[in-house]
């Protein structure tokens, strides 16, 4: 029995989120972009069917899904750079959706949508399983206090679940600038039987992965950023 008066069985099991909810300001181009590029490029989050992912992008390509990607500076780069690929970027803070926006249309992106919505009901709702190349989760909140980190969102049951909708030979690349974090992920990642490690240990930085204005400030100051790459089992 905890505080309220409910026992064990009456509490609500703590679901698993791939965010936090923060408040943050709009600024007037992020919300004429939300106004006038979302309906191009924001698909609605459903519960009860799932897109037909070519038919949305007009081709057949391999996908990749980023969860939680911020400003999505990284991920407009990223797409850019690798554009016989196509990526779904998961966010739900309207800011960050809205900062993307912009960027697919300064760049004049054909190979990225979103999703406004958590990253872990969108892969349990939209994505077939066994059909995504990789997952990118780049610089998730590390809940730094030891009572939070049941909150990280890399954890056995979490990585058990992700690793079904990675096709054969797909990848997970996870990068964090918080080394207890690291280390956790490392473990979690290695004891999960469906996952092979690419490197032996931490891996070097991919070279799609741009380095953060955040990230290279760090880097200068001798802070450390580790890369987790792991693949699939055939």
């Amino acid at each position: 029995m905890d505080a309220t008066g409910a026992t064990s069985a009456e509490r609500p099991e703590r679901r698993i989120k791939s965010f936090v909810k923060r408040g943050g300001r709009m600024g007037t181009g992020q919300i004429r972009a939300l106004q006038e590029l979302a309906p191009r490029y924001v698909l609605p989050y459903r519960a009860d069917a799932v897109p037909s992912w070519s038919a949305v992008f007009g081709r057949e390509a391999p996908r990749v899904l980023e969860i939680g990607f911020g400003m999505g500076d990284a991920t407009a780069k990223i797409a850019a750079a690798l554009p016989h690929i196509d990526f779904i970027g998961c966010e739900v803070h309207e800011a960050g959706v809205g900062a993307l926006l912009q960027r697919i249309d300064e760049a004049q992106l054909t190979n990225l949508r979103i999703v406004q919505h958590d990253a872990v009901e969108v892969l349990a709702h939209m994505i077939p399983k066994a059909s995504l190349h990789g997952v990118h989760l780049f610089f998730p909140d590390p809940w730094h206090k030891k009572r939070h980190h049941k909150r990280r969102l890399v954890q056995g049951p979490f990585i058990a679940d992700l690793v079904q909708y990675l096709a054969p030979g797909g990848y997970f690349h996870a990068a964090t600038d918080w080394e207890p974090y690291a280390q956790q992920m490392l473990e979690v990642l290695s004891a999960e039987p469906l996952l092979e490690n690419t490197a032996e240990g931490f891996a070097e930085k991919p070279a799609y992965r741009p380095l953060t204005k955040f990230e290279a400030r760090g880097l200068r100051l001798g802070h450390g950023v580790w890369d987790l790459v792991f693949r699939r089992r055939a």
